[in-house]
C-alpha cells in the first residue's frame, strides 16, 4: 500500500551551552545541532528522522523557509530511492541556485527525510528495520567515546572519567588525541589502558590532525597500547592517499568516513584500500539507502563498518549485515543529552552490547519532554 506524504514537520534540536565545551584536535564539538523532521502520510502513519550537523544549522532553515517541501508534499514515502535521488539531483540544478539551497543542507536534509520514510516502511511492514536490512543479528557491539580534551582537564580528571567508564560496564573506549604532542597524547593512551586493562578494546580517533610524517610516527609509539584502530588519523587534503600510504607501514587498523560529504568519497576510500573500517554516517550523508548500499559495498570488499554517531539510529545498519562490526555510544549525558533523553525508549545498552528493540521502523519512540527542552520546531 502506498503511504503518500501529507505533512512534514521540521524541528532543530539544540543543546545547552556547555560551560566547559568538549575539544576534539582541532575544534568544539557542540552538544547537539541535529535536524528533525516527522513525515506524516494522508494514510495514518508517521515516521521521523535525524541529521547531524555539525557547522552553522541556519543554512538548512533557510531552506525549508521557501518552497522546498513543495518537493515532497504527495510523494510516496515508501519509494525512499525515488524521494532521495529527488532530493539529491536538487544540488546540481539552477533551481538550487535560484533558491539559495546549499549543497551540504540539501545533503543533510535529503538524510533526514530518507531516515524518516524507512521509519514509514518499517511500521507499514510491521518489521524493525535491522529484520528489513537483512536481520543478521539483533544486538550489536557498542564502545563509548570519551577523554576528550576539556579546559583545565588533566590526566587524574582523565583517569576518574575511564574508571567511571568502566564502571558502566563498557567494553569499548575511543579516546581523542591529536590536539597534543604525541608524547602528551601517548601518556593519556596509555593511561586508558592502564585502566581498562588488557582484554578490552582501545581505539583512538585523531580527527584528522595529524600530517603523514607524525602518523607514521605516532603507530609505532601505539602499538604497544594495542589499538583496536586508529581513526581518521590525517590531514583532509590529501588524506586518503594518505591512509593508503601510512595503512602500509602499520597493521593497526585504519578507519575513517564520517568526514565525507557523499557516499561516492567513501566508494573511494574503498578503491583507494586506505581503510579496513568504514564510519559512514547515515544521519550527515545518504540516510539509510545510501547506508544500505555501503554496507553491501563493504561486505564484498572484506572491510568493516562500524558508523559515526547516532547508535540507537546505526544499530538497524550494522544489525542488519555480516559486514556490521560495532556502533559509537556517548554515556555522558553532558556530551550527548540527545542520546539520554530523547527518545522515551531508548535500546539498553548492557556489557558492552546494544540490544535492538522489536519495535517495527526505527523501534523509537520520541520525548514529548524531550522535544519541548531540546526542539525549536520551524515548520
Amino acid at each position: 500500500m502506498k503511504q503518500i506524504i501529507d505533512n512534514i514537520e521540521v524541528y532543530i534540536l539544540t543543546g545547552p551551552k556547555e560551560k566547559r565545551p568538549h575539544w576534539v584536535s582541532h575544534f568544539i564539538v557542540p552538544t547537539a545541532n541535529e535536524l528533525l523532521v516527522k513525515i506524516k502520510t494522508k494514510q495514518g502513519l508517521e515516521g521521523f528522522g535525524i541529521a547531524t550537523n555539525y557547522s552553522d544549522i541556519n543554512p538548512i532553515i533557510e531552506v525549508f523557509k521557501t518552497d522546498f517541501l513543495d518537493n515532497i508534499i504527495g510523494m510516496d514515502a515508501t519509494c525512499p530511492e525515488v524521494i532521495y535521488e529527488k532530493i539529491f539531483n536538487l544540488t546540481s540544478q539552477k533551481l538550487s541556485f535560484e533558491k539559495k539551497w546549499g549543497k551540504e543542507p540539501l545533503i543533510r536534509i535529503s538524510a533526514a527525510i530518507d531516515i524518516a520514510c524507512w521509519d514509514l516502511i518499517g511500521k507499514a511492514s510491521g518489521f524493525p528495520l535491522y529484520k528489513l536490512f537483512g536481520g543478521y543479528r539483533d544486538k550489536v557491539p557498542c564502545y563509548v567515546t570519551c577523554a576528550y580534551y576539556r579546559d583545565g582537564k588533566d590526566n587524574k580528571e582523565l583517569k576518574d572519567e575511564i574508571e567511571m567508564l568502566v564502571g558502566q560496564g563498557h567494553q569499548g573506549f575511543k579516546g581523542k588525541v591529536g590536539g597534543l604532542s604525541l608524547r602528551e597524547d601517548l601518556e593519556r593512551m596509555n593511561i586508558i589502558r592502564d585502566v581498562i586493562g588488557d582484554e578490552k578494546s582501545l581505539m583512538i580517533d585523531v580527527n584528522r590532525a595529524w600530517d603523514l610524517k607524525t602518523a607514521i610516527e605516532a603507530v609505532n609509539l601505539l602499538k604497544p597500547i594495542n589499538p583496536f584502530w586508529l581513526e581518521e588519523p590525517v590531514r583532509w587534503a590529501d588524506d586518503r592517499r594518505e591512509l593508503k600510504l601510512l595503512s602500509q607501514k602499520t597493521d593497526i587498523p585504519i578507519s575513517g568516513g564520517e568526514s565525507e560529504l557523499t557516499i561516492y568519497g567513501c566508494r573511494s576510500m574503498l578503491e583507494e584500500q586506505a581503510i579496513q573500517i568504514l564510519q559512514f554516517d547515515c544521519t550527515m550523508f545518504g540516510g539509510f539507502t545510501a547506508g544500505k548500499k555501503l554496507s553491501a559495498l563493504c561486505e564484498v570488499n572484506h572491510v568493516d563498518i562500524a558508523p559515526h554517531h547516532d547508535c540507537f539510529i546505526h544499530a538497524h545498519i550494522v544489525a542488519g549485515s555480516p559486514s556490521g562490526l560495532i556502533v559509537e555510544s556517548f554515556t555522558d549525558p553532558e556530551r550527548d543529552p540527545l542520546q539520554a533523553e530523547l527518545f522515551t525508549n531508548p535500546p539498553k545498552i548492557e556489557n558492552g552490547w546494544l540490544f535492538l528493540n522489536e519495535e517495527p521502523g526505527l523501534g523509537l519512540n520520541l520525548s514529548k519532554d524531550a522535544l519541548a527542552k531540546f526542539g525549536n520546531k520551524i515548520l
